[in-house]
Order: structure tokens, then sequence, then C-alpha cells
């Protein structure tokens, strides 16, 4: 059995990698990569795989049984670009996707929900066994941001009292690995998402204890954040997007209580404290 993940250098794909080589051996697993030099350290097999390059795709998937597919980073195109892989995926003979949605995709108010929503129809009527695992906010999306508030003096945000469900990224990537590892998975749609919520107040709030240092969370109108983020050197799309998602979890985007993540670790997820601590080090 040949599992394949795509993206296999990224954030998420490379701690896929790491996981499933606690579950199966390297030789059954294979990353799929923009630039294989790149994929060097991996220590599995590597082959080139860009989603935007359809002709290259199905002999890149040439005797792969399972297949993660990661979503794409290129916002606008990610639907070309997910369609690409799993019609490649068809004609080399893959039998079973798993696809890393959005958490409640099909009801989000997050801007990025579309394509996920997509997506998800394309592999429904694909005629391939799939899994979808609508993975919830990483935690690294917020705790990247603590080293700026400490120098700063406050954690700034437009997510007003919205709940937060998050999870560390390593959760999710665990995660994908146990669900890549057994067929029994196939055919779920699962909501992922943190054990506990949180909101940005209480997050301010576990930086300063831990600092000891009053750290308060200023909540700004989404205009405002988003310039702010752009001053700070981010491009304006992300600027954008960042103050946008921030309103949405405002809204309750970003929160579940269904621990469905957890039942399927066997352990409880990671706790944000846990998170924030690993940034201050």
């Amino acid at each position: 059995m040949k599992i394949a993940v795509t993206g296999a250098t990224g954030q998420l794909g490379s701690q896929v990698i790491e996981q499933l080589k606690c579950r199966v051996s390297n030789e059954n697993i294979v990353a799929l990569v923009r630039n294989t030099e790149k994929a060097a350290n991996l220590g599995v097999e590597t082959r080139e795989f860009d989603y935007s390059k359809p002709d290259h795709l199905s002999k890149a998937l040439h005797g792969i049984d399972h297949l993660l597919l990661i979503s794409g980073t290129e916002f606008g195109q990610r639907t070309t670009q997910h369609k690409n892989v799993i019609y490649a995926a068809k004609e080399a003979g893959v039998k079973w996707i798993v696809y890393t949605s959005l958490l409640r995709a099909d009801t989000s108010h997050l801007n990025l929900a579309a394509e996920h929503v997509e997506t998800e129809e394309i592999l429904t009527n694909s005629g391939l066994e799939f899994t979808i695992l609508r993975n919830g906010w990483y935690s690294e999306n917020y705790t990247a941001s603590v080293p700026g508030a400490v120098s700063g003096g406050a954690f700034l945000g437009s997510a007003a009292n919205g709940k937060i469900s998050s999870a560390a990224r390593v959760d999710y990537a665990e995660a994908a690995a146990i669900v890549l590892a057994n067929e029994t998975h196939k055919g779920k749609t699962y909501e992922l998402a943190g054990d506990e919520f949180y909101t940005l107040s209480k997050l301010a709030e576990e930086i300063s204890r831990q600092i000891g240092k009053d750290i308060p969370y200023n909540n700004l109108p989404e205009e405002d954040y988003a310039n702010i983020l752009k001053n700070i050197g981010l491009p304006e799309g992300l600027a954008l997007g960042l103050a946008n998602w921030d309103v949405s979890a405002s809204h309750g985007a970003l929160f579940d209580d269904s621990r469905t993540l957890s039942s399927i670790l066997g352990r409880p997820t990671t706790p944000i404290a846990e998170s924030v601590k690993v940034v201050l080090q």
C-alpha cells in the first residue's frame, strides 16, 4: 500500500509525513512536492507534483493507493487546482482520496469556504472513494502574532468575543496520518477542531500570565486591523483576509464543540496555553 501526501514540504504536509512514519514503513510513503530538492530531508520517496500542471499529475500518482490532498494556498485558483489532482488521481487508479477541507465548509461564514465546498462536490461526483477532513483553525494562526503582541504591548484583532476552537497543526497532521492508515474512515466527513475554545481576550490573558506582564486585547474595526497588518509589511490580500477571517470568527465560524479531533487522536488536543508557550521559548 502506497500513501502519498501532496504539499509535503509545507507546514502541514511535512508533519503528516513524520506522523505517517510512525504508522507505516518509509518505503510506503511518497512525498509529492513542487521542488524535490526541498524534500531531500523527508527520508521518503519524492515525486515532482504541481497542482497547476495537470499533464504531469497522473504519472506522479502511478502506484499510489491512498492520497492526501492538502488544499492549495493560491486563493481563487484552488478549485481548478484540486480538480486537476482529483481527475489525475482517477486516471492513475488511486483508490482513496483524503481531502483537507474547512470546518463546517458548507455553512461557514469564512470567505475561504466556497472553494472547499466546490472541491467537496467534485470529489463527491468523481466516483472515487474519499474522506473529508474539515480542519478548523490552526493555533499557530494566532500564536504567530504573540511575539509582536509582546513587543507592541497589545494583542490586536477583530474577532470581538468570538469563540475559537483551534488546535495545534500537529494535531491535524496526526489525525490525517491516522485516517490515511486505516480504511475504516472511508466515506466519512469529519468536523475537526480543538477540545476547548478561547476568545482573543482570553488568549491575551494567557500571554500575560506566561510573561508576567499585562498584554491587553484590543478589538479593532476590520478596516483598521487590515491597515495595521499592511503597515507592518503583510501583503494586502493576506492583511484583508486575516481581518475578514477575524470578523467571521466573531460570528462563530471558528467554534466547534464536537471533540471529533480528539476522538480520532485518542488524546486531548494541544491546549492553547501550550502553543503560546512554544512561541515564547
